[in-house]
């Protein structure tokens, strides 16, 4: 959890020191594909390791490469010496790292709570990284504009060093993989695949987490520019909106944790539907205190896409490929820059505001496709 905060400060900062250096939206969408491009292209090979080593390790060293980032970003904003280039070095190196942690991470929460209880899991992690939404971004949107992005990254240290002291707390994991047989990572990667093709169920919820993030995730990486151009505010003012989200998205969770094992298919797609009807409402709304309430609205859906998502998947396959087929999951994120670059170059040619129209309802037709042509994810319990 201390990680994660860390994270969805830096995200705030980094976006928002990004513009506040260069003026370019299409500058903010170059940072953020640096951390995409390698967990797009190293997330497999993380997924094989994570079922080949112990995950716990795993997950504390890169916890600690995260701790190096905040430390040199740092610096070089309190030295004066930081360029938008130093942000996207950070952000590679930092993509880098979440390859290894994102699968590991994920396939450990089953070896720590059990099979049976997992689904519950994930909707309480979900609830619990939706509360860090709440009050991380406020806090680093109110600290950037009294104390200066140097500080909040000295803060995002602080949190990446308790996180490997409360790592180290947990007992040790049993490998799973069980075989005593070693092949290489390559091949494990193929053995992966071939096992998550062969569930279609899984499949099709994956392609559609994968299609919802490319779609929708980039309005936080966009946002910063919408609060500049669109409402004429500061960093404060993006904090308050990013965690009307989270506030949105810790309701989403718990009611998904509530919710029991009843029509969740339906609830993942109504969650998407949810989500691009509230950008396309603040897109046709430019009033900033309307768009909060829209924000609501985002993170209830963000929850249902996120939490469901993720447990649907993890409770059809075995522990032995569990890191594998979460490393596709987590493609989810390196994926993100083909959504990300472009809208952020249409930011800029066609302003804020038709862009987020367009991401909003170009979600609303995807959903509407699957309502209709996928039975058998609208009837998933």
């Amino acid at each position: 959890m201390f990680l994660m905060a860390g994270v969805q400060m830096q995200m705030l900062v980094r976006s928002y020191l990004t513009y506040e250096l260069t003026g370019s939206a299409s500058l903010v969408g170059m940072v953020a594909v640096g951390g995409s491009v390698p967990m797009l292209a190293l997330s497999l090979f993380g997924g094989a390791i994570a079922d080949r080593v112990e995950r716990k390790r795993l997950v504390q060293v890169g916890q600690i490469l995260n701790a190096v980032i905040a430390l040199s970003v740092g610096s070089a904003v309190l030295l004066g010496v930081i360029v938008w280039y130093h942000l996207m070095i950070a952000s590679l190196i930092q993509g880098i790292s979440w390859a290894f942690i994102g699968p590991a991470r994920q396939a450990m929460i089953p070896q720590i709570v059990g099979t049976e209880n997992l689904s519950n899991a994930i909707a309480m992690n979900a609830s619990g990284m939706s509360a860090i939404t709440v009050v991380a971004p406020a806090i680093a949107g109110i600290l950037y504009a009294l104390v200066g992005p140097g500080f909040v990254y000295i803060i995002i240290l602080v949190l990446a060093i308790a996180a490997v002291t409360l790592t180290t707390s947990l007992p040790r994991m049993p490998l799973a993989s069980s075989s005593g047989e070693r092949n290489s990572v390559l091949h494990d990667v193929g053995e992966g695949l071939r096992y998550m093709y062969s569930n279609k169920l899984v499949l099709v919820i994956l392609l559609f987490g994968l299609g919802s993030v490319l779609i929708v995730m980039p309005y936080r990486f966009l946002l910063p520019v919408f609060v500049v151009e669109v409402y004429e505010r500061q960093s404060d003012s993006l904090g308050l909106l990013l965690s009307v989200v989270g506030i949105g998205s810790l309701v989403g969770s718990l009611f998904v944790a509530s919710f029991g094992r009843r029509s969740r298919g339906l609830l993942l797609l109504i969650g998407g539907f949810s989500s691009g009807l509230a950008l396309a409402l603040i897109s046709a709304i430019p009033l900033y205190y309307v768009a909060a309430i829209f924000m609501l609205f985002l993170g209830l859906g963000d929850a249902g896409l996120r939490a469901l998502n993720q447990a649907l998947v993890m409770e059809q396959v075995e522990d032995r490929y569990r890191g594998r087929v979460m490393s596709i999951w987590m493609l989810n994120f390196g994926l993100m820059p083909l959504g990300i670059l472009p809208l952020g170059l249409a930011a800029d040619a066609f302003g804020p505001r038709l862009t987020f129209a367009f991401m909003g309802t170009l979600m609303m037709l995807v959903v509407i496709l699957l309502m209709i042509f996928q039975k058998r994810l609208r009837a998933v319990q």
